[in-house]
């Protein structure tokens, strides 16, 4: 499966959309003029959306860019149109979009009831194809010669009016994507990949927004400094006093108080306005004003019986971090080394990341307990395997690459 290799002319910039920048959709009679012209288009359609993370708590998208051949290019604002949205769901979500990264965009446009029937993902079909490098930028230079330069996807784009500068870049984004999947979708063909792009778009079309993860307080910068129950119940404190102001005024939790301030006050443990308002950061003009909140969470935290103390050491279910394998369990060890060296060789002849090829969390627990005993035969072995991988979403192409892989791996002796 050869990879067509980067192109070596100099890439063309790509600076302002062929047709200029489209005015931004604010109203409902604008909805339904770009509704009417994309129903009229033909293809699939490009789809990007621009959110503020960093700036806003929520995920929601705050510009939506959308292009189709024969119907050119539209940046709708959903904040003001989001009622009025019907005869755009009508004309688009019967249609294949062409996303970058889809599983970035997709669950802040589900919010506004927009959702692909079909989806193709130039970037997953970057990884797919061996790509190294798989930004939207790097694979149009290499696929289409042209040059999209790094602008402002990082800026807060709840702003209002927006800039023209962010608005061209904007509309850039979704200018080449068309031409670009149909480049991706030949270098699949010719690398024999269709079928697994296929199973992985769907995959992604429907995986829905991500679960949110428990005790998400212990992702708290620096939290590693602390050695004590009780300074990790001060952070847990602190840190959810903090999301609550961050949910009510829709503001970036690192915006309300900053991680690093969290650790200081759990390591220093003020008992007073005053030792509280000591401590860097807390006694800015901002945070004076909400020193009481911030000694209340400590107040609780302080007060806590040990019993609700949360323990040092998260609290995992499953295998244990591959570190300690060797010492816990020596053969498991053994496994997982062979299925790590078994895998990546595959990566090798495959040209598909490893990580793409199964995920290593399913690698790590099909190897710390087997999912067919010892006694089983190769066969019984593969197809435990295989029913494994199933049940945890591995996909077909997926699994037909690397049960063998496995199946050799859980049988080897340390």
């Amino acid at each position: 499966m050869p990879v067509t290799p980067e192109p070596a002319s100099a890439p063309v910039p790509l600076l302002v959309p062929a047709d200029g920048v489209p005015p931004v959709i604010e109203t409902a009679a604008g909805v339904r003029d770009a509704a009417e012209r994309l129903a009229a288009g033909s293809g699939p359609l490009a789809v990007d959306a621009e959110r503020a993370s960093g700036f806003r708590y929520s995920s929601r998208a705050y510009l939506v860019q959308l292009r189709r051949a024969g119907s050119g290019s539209f940046l709708l604002d959903p904040i003001p149109t989001a009622e009025d949205l019907a005869p755009l769901r009508e004309a688009i979500n019967d249609l294949e979009w062409v996303l970058h990264s889809a599983d970035q965009d997709l669950p802040c446009l589900a919010e506004l009831e927009l959702a692909p029937a079909r989806l193709f993902d130039t970037e997953l079909a970057g990884r797919l194809a061996g790509f190294e490098r798989v930004g939207l930028a790097a694979i149009v230079e290499r696929t289409l010669g042209l040059e999209l330069r790094k602008g402002h996807g990082a800026a807060d784009w709840s702003t209002r009016p927006l800039p023209d500068a962010w608005l061209n870049y904007a509309a850039l984004d979704v200018e080449v994507l068309l031409e670009l999947r149909a480049e991706m979708a030949k270098e699949l063909a010719a690398q024999g990949k269709t079928e697994w792009a296929e199973q992985e778009f769907e995959h992604v079309r429907l995986a829905g927004p991500p679960q949110p993860k428990s005790d998400r307080w212990r992702r708290t910068s620096q939290i590693h400094s602390l050695k004590s129950p009780r300074q990790l119940a001060a952070v847990r404190e602190l840190w959810t006093a903090r999301d609550e102001v961050a949910r009510k005024r829709d503001i970036s939790p690192s915006r309300i108080l900053p991680d690093s301030a969290i650790v200081a006050a759990a390591s220093a443990d003020p008992k007073s306005i005053d030792t509280l308002q000591a401590l860097p950061v807390f006694g800015g003009p901002r945070q004076r004003r909400s020193s009481r909140l911030w000694l209340s969470a400590l107040e609780r935290a302080r007060t806590l019986p040990q019993s609700e103390l949360p323990p040092v050491t998260q609290p995992f279910t499953g295998p244990p971090p591959p570190s300690r394998w060797a010492r816990r369990d020596p053969e498991a060890a053994a496994r997982l080394a062979a299925a790590k060296a078994g895998i990546a060789d595959l990566s090798e002849r495959v040209h598909v990341p490893v990580e793409n090829l199964l995920s290593p969390e399913l690698v790590r627990r099909v190897c710390w307990e087997p999912p067919a005993p010892a006694s089983a035969s190769d066969a019984e072995t593969a197809a435990a395997i295989d029913a494994a991988l199933t049940r945890a979403g591995a996909r077909p192409w997926q699994r037909e690459l690397t049960v063998p892989v496995l199946t050799q791996a859980v049988r080897t002796e340390p």
